[in-house]
């Protein structure tokens, strides 16, 4: 029987080659969203390392940096931390060149700027010790220069190559699209499941009661239907200020209002039904003929909107972030 159903997926998904590759593309988007900084090229807290010698460049583009060795201690995270939405802290400073030489204590760089065709350019010299490009101020250890000079030229000298290209800031394009699916997704999620529980309470006691009380939530209902949702979002964020929460809620708040008028009208037409009328016979609550009797009965529709939903939400994160 198992079999059976493992052969009948796999003969569906060869009959809808769309919905197969829709299914690849959530999956790793999980993927990518659960492991985090583990897989990221730019391993830090939001990919936040900004270089500003390499903003712009064009995907594909690859730059040779020095790494120097931050004059402070940095705490190593281990692998947990750095799922979801945590990050490791970079160990070193990210020094682009376009030519390196080495002499006997110290390294000296042609920093790497944009501009270097241009016919009055003048290159930016930097110098740096090995001291300084290998340890810190507080762990700086005796150790001869040639040792030095071997590990510079193995773990300091490294080139990257940035397939998506950097934004204005520097950073890795690629890397902040990463970091950005664990935001999107988590926004959907949280926007979906607030405006699942608000749409469903309200739309049933909505439908169920009737009378004064259906008035008052369908004149609220309406009131919110009317207002673009764009707007309403960047009244509740400018409201309650800017941050992940903020996003949730406000997000949330405006998605409920399709789903309620949804509930309404299915409690409307099921509250009729033979086993609602027997279960206000046999004395039940209306709290538990709403919940355990008419909701399960509705799900169908609901869940339906539930999806459409989680896209718009994210869709609507993705204009907010333009704006901000």
């Amino acid at each position: 029987m198992e079999f059976d159903k493992s052969f009948s997926f796999i003969k569906y998904l060869y009959k809808n080659p769309l919905f197969g590759f829709a299914l690849v593309i959530i999956f790793t988007a999980l993927l990518v969203s659960i492991l985090g900084a583990n897989i990221r090229p730019d391993g830090t807290l939001h990919s936040n390392t900004q270089i500003p010698q390499i903003s712009r460049l064009n995907p594909g583009t690859t730059i040779s940096f020095l790494k120097v060795r931050k004059n402070k201690e940095v705490q190593k995270s281990n692998f947990f931390e750095r799922l979801f939405f945590g990050g490791q802290e970079s160990f070193f400073i990210f020094v682009p060149y376009d030519k390196c030489e080495l002499k006997d204590n110290y390294v000296l760089l042609q920093e790497y700027d944009m501009n270097r065709n241009e016919p009055d350019y003048v290159p930016n010299t930097l110098t740096f010790s090995l001291e300084d490009i290998v340890f810190n101020l507080n762990d700086q250890a005796s150790t001869n220069h040639e040792g030095i000079k071997d590990l510079v030229l193995s773990n300091h000298l490294v080139k990257k190559t940035f397939f998506l290209g950097t934004d204005k800031h520097g950073r890795d394009l690629l890397s902040r699209l990463m970091a950005g699916t664990i935001i999107s997704l988590s926004i959907g999620l949280i926007s979906v499941l607030i405006s699942f529980f608000l749409g469903l309470t309200l739309g049933a006691i909505s439908g169920y009661y009737g009378g004064r009380i259906d008035d008052i939530i369908l004149w609220f209902i309406n009131v919110v239907w009317s207002i673009p949702a764009l707007l309403l979002i960047i009244s509740l964020t400018l409201i309650l200020g800017k941050g992940y929460a903020t996003v949730f809620v406000a997000v949330g708040l405006t998605m409920w209002v399709e789903l309620a008028r949804v509930v309404r009208g299915q409690v409307i037409a099921i509250r009729e039904m033979d086993y609602v009328i027997a279960g206000k016979i046999l004395g039940f609550s209306n709290i538990r003929i709403i919940f355990k009797h008419i909701i399960p009965n509705l799900l169908d529709p609901v869940i339906v909107i539930c999806a459409s939903n989680f896209a718009t939400a994210i869709l609507i994160e993705a204009g907010l972030s333009f704006w901000e």
